[in-house]
């Protein structure tokens, strides 16, 4: 494509602001080709969605509704998009994440799509994006004539949507209307170039059709009208049904054998979206139009080129064009379903074929449908005008033809015949009259740019789920154990600390960076923005990051950990997106460098497993005992289907570690602990606090009741009792019919078998997986660690105690 202002213009907008762009222009000025152009050119993650099937296969994108998964019918603004029938259910992750990586949607044929569509479009984005820009923050290029075709709505539907639209055109919606978009008319045309004709075409595009325009016009018309077949005219009609009585009337006419072509589909490909016939019936002698550009090098057709069939072969049609002076061998051409995916290398936005669609690229060309002609261009057309029922019909009829000279109009042309919707044409006017310049362009990216710089150090969504977790901690605090509020009070401040630096450093911006000048081309803002990321990244780390690392908290109330996991997990989020940019951006800004790190900044949460939030709170002494007990809360609970503070409380654990009870009476003595809790639990409670303390030489002074707990009236000693579960486990027995059989715990009797280990007479992989044990052998020599409790907390929470106590032993043993 040649070059020329506009098209430049719109590229720039598209490719270095963040503005959205109703991209425009009369019939054949290269929207199609700009569309594909930018696809292949385009440094920013973009998804190309239609709204029809036919629109999208041609745009080489998704339709609408597929992509976001919107009902047909009317999609009223004031109903929330979740509680909708047929409304974005069940989005994928993969759709989820595409949609907060992308930076451009692009939206073809947007003459034909409804109001309501568009603002479900907004909707979905602000859902899962920003929820306080339209659109989400997305920058949406809408490409299409309006004075082309228009969207299909039926009666029943606009007396639905007429309360809340003043017309059904995409202009008329709630999100354009608060989008601001930019209106770029390319105003080239590519398809004709008979001055006189343009100005006619202008004219029925405009609804002001002059008298000598008008006779000019139809001076075309030839009463009559019988073609010479070698010429290859195409008639343009209004409904659908005449064109197919015209072609079936003409194919029956040839005397020659009729071919028949079925398509190959495979994969999905709905039939609703077939780009052809999926039989296509074929005679020597019958006029045929190809409806796909050539795939392969030569070039020797386009969509919309008509041609004579003059040999058909199994897997090949012979084809002579007028003026050509060669013969064109055409084979089946592949049409391809596309949706979107992400590249599990790069995390681009990739497209993935899921069908295809297989079959000669022509169909029978005696008559077209105006409809299925738009997009087309024609040498020589007859126009059948009589009858048009829509918008712009007439216009789109007439403009597919490249010469006033190639047209034959089968009735004269009206007033009649001129079916233009007067609110399209009042927007259009006031749209097109206040085209941009570069100067405009120049602010737009200006203004792109210190909204990024301003992006990267604005903290304000960590606002939200650090108030949330205050009003989670003090309304629940007698369910939480450690003192949140003071780190969560220490990041807020820092935060709202941030946020006053972040407003003034915006407003230093705005006067170090002159209005004919670029952020990332300023060497004295660049000099700003430096200091600023050095100084933004130690306050980060020290005061959020530091504080974070740091923060513990443990509670009863599982619905309480769950919802301080979620907003801690929210915070760690945001936190690895701001160190993306404050690490990425060390060298200075630049406007492309943003856009692949906001992207990219999706996918970090997946990147790094999340950290188990509840812990031990700092402070508390006989930590492995903690954890062990614990352990033993959720087997006697997950054996008797009990809830886990049902045997005893976080608190009452806590005191249990202080502590350290050695027989009944103690245990009374702790906080929640009375006679039923204690005859139900408190040998096996006991039990746990004895072997860990024997197991750290912590002097105890056994009682005989002490003693009875393990065999009632049978004194064992330690060694003793090891030996015991030895004899028994090597005899065959599990390790829980060991258990049940002394009535101890499972804990217990593995505590007694791990003894064993060092000396070989238990093999590791008796008591743990192989997976465990090869997962522990292969990390345990890489940490460093002072104590057992210590080397816990860097494990995942999936590896016990005993586990990693029976895995150090071996390790001992093979040194």
């Amino acid at each position: 494509m040649d070059s020329n202002k506009e098209l430049e213009l719109a590229s720039d907008f598209v490719n270095n602001t963040n503005q959205c762009i109703f991209l425009t222009g009369k019939a054949g000025t290269g929207k199609t080709t700009f569309l594909h152009t930018l696809k292949k050119n385009s440094l920013k993650r973009l998804v190309v969605v239609a709204p029809t099937g036919v629109a999208a296969i041609n745009a080489k994108g998704v339709t609408i509704h597929s992509f976001f998964q919107m009902p047909f019918g009317p999609i009223l603004p004031d109903t929330d998009a979740r509680n909708t029938s047929g409304f974005n259910k069940k989005f994928s992750k993969t759709k989820i994440d595409i949609i907060k990586s992308m930076d451009l949607l692009i939206i073809d044929e947007i003459s034909m799509v409804r109001a309501d569509v568009l603002d479900g479009i907004d909707k979905t984005l602000k859902r899962y994006r920003n929820r306080a820009k339209v659109f989400g923050g997305v920058q949406v290029l809408m490409i299409g004539d309006l004075q082309q075709l228009s969207p299909v709505i039926k009666d029943n539907e606009w007396q639905l949507l007429k309360s809340y639209y003043q017309t059904g055109y995409f202009f008329s919606s709630h999100a354009y209307q608060q989008c601001q978009a930019t209106t770029i008319e390319l105003k080239h045309i590519y398809r004709q170039e008979n001055p006189k004709f343009i100005e006619i075409l202008n004219e029925i595009r405009n609804n002001t059709l002059s008298q000598a325009s008008a006779d000019e016009l139809n001076k075309r018309y030839i009463e009559d009208f019988r073609p010479d077949p070698k010429e290859g005219y195409i008639a343009l009609t209004t409904h659908n049904n005449r064109a197919e009585h015209v072609n079936e009337a003409e194919l029956n006419a040839l005397k020659t054998k009729a071919h028949t072509y079925k398509a190959k589909v495979d994969g999905i490909f709905p039939e609703y979206v077939f780009p052809n016939q999926e039989e296509v019936k074929l005679k020597v002698g019958a006029q045929v139009m190809f409806i796909k550009n050539d795939s392969s090098p030569e070039k020797r057709y386009f969509n919309g080129k008509i041609g004579k069939v003059i040999l058909l072969d199994k897997d090949e049609v012979v084809v002579k064009c007028p003026d050509d002076d060669y013969n064109i061998e055409t084979t089946p051409e592949t049409w391809e379903n596309i949706t979107y995916t992400l590249n599990a290398d790069t995390k681009a936005i990739a497209e993935d074929s899921i069908g295809t669609f297989i079959q000669m690229p022509l169909r029978l060309a005696w008559a077209i449908t105006i409809h299925k002609s738009q997009g087309l261009t024609f040498e020589k057309a007859i126009i059948d005008a009589q009858g048009a029922f829509a918008h712009g019909q007439t216009y789109v009829a007439l403009s597919r033809c490249k010469s006033l000279e190639g047209l034959v109009l089968k009735n004269k042309i009206n007033s009649g015949q001129i079916i233009n919707d007067q609110q399209v044409t009042s927007f259009t006017k006031i749209a097109e009259a206040h085209q941009p310049d570069i100067h405009a362009l120049q602010i737009a990216r200006r203004i792109f740019q210190l909204d990024a710089i301003h992006e990267i150090f604005d903290f304000y969504e960590f606002l939200y789920p650090i108030n949330r977790l205050l009003d989670i901690y003090y309304k629940n605090r007698v369910h939480i154990q450690g003192q949140l509020n003071v780190p969560l009070n220490t990041m807020k401040t820092a935060i709202t600390n941030l946020l006053k630096i972040n407003s003034g450093f915006k407003g230093q911006l705005n006067q170090i960076c002159e209005e004919d000048s670029l952020p990332e081309t300023n060497d004295n803002l660049q000099e700003r923005f430096k200091r600023a990321i050095a100084y933004f990244k130690i306050e980060t780390d020290m005061w959020i990051v530091g504080t974070l690392k740091n923060l513990k908290f443990a509670t009863d109330n599982s619905a309480v950990e769950k919802d301080l996991t979620k907003n801690l997990d929210m915070i760690e989020d945001l936190l690895l997106v701001k160190l993306s940019y404050f690490n990425g951006f060390i060298q200075g800004f630049s406007a492309n460098s943003f856009l692949e790190l906001r992207a990219n900044t999706v996918f970090l949460k997946k990147a790094k497993p999340k950290k188990p939030r509840t812990s031990v709170i700092d402070g508390t002494v006989n930590i492995e005992l903690f954890e062990l007990l614990r352990e033993l809360r959720n087997q006697i609970a997950h054996d008797n289907d009990l809830i886990h503070y049902q045997i005893f409380t976080q608190k009452a654990l806590y005191e249990i570690c202080e502590m350290l009870p050695i027989n009944r009476k103690q245990l009374l003595n702790i906080n929640g602990f009375g006679k039923t809790r204690v005859e139900k639990y408190g040998t096996q409670i006991l039990d746990v606090i004895r072997d860990y303390c024997d197991e750290n030489d912590i002097e105890m002074e056994y009682s005989n009741e002490i003693q009875t707990y393990e065999k009632p009236n049978t004194p064992v000693k330690r060694g003793d009792s090891n030996n015991v579960s030895l004899e028994m486990f090597q005899s065959g027995k599990s390790i829980s019919d060991i258990a049940e059989e002394r009535e101890l715990t499972e804990t217990t009797i593995f505590s007694h078998l791990s003894t064993f280990v060092s000396s070989g007479e238990v093999r590791v992989i008796d008591l743990i997986s192989k997976e465990k044990y090869d997962e522990l052998s292969s990390m345990i020599p890489k940490l460093a660690f002072e104590n057992l409790s210590d080397l816990k907390k860097q494990l995942d929470e999936k590896y016990s105690f005993n586990d990693i106590r029976v895995v150090i032993k071996a390790l001992e043993k093979h040194a």
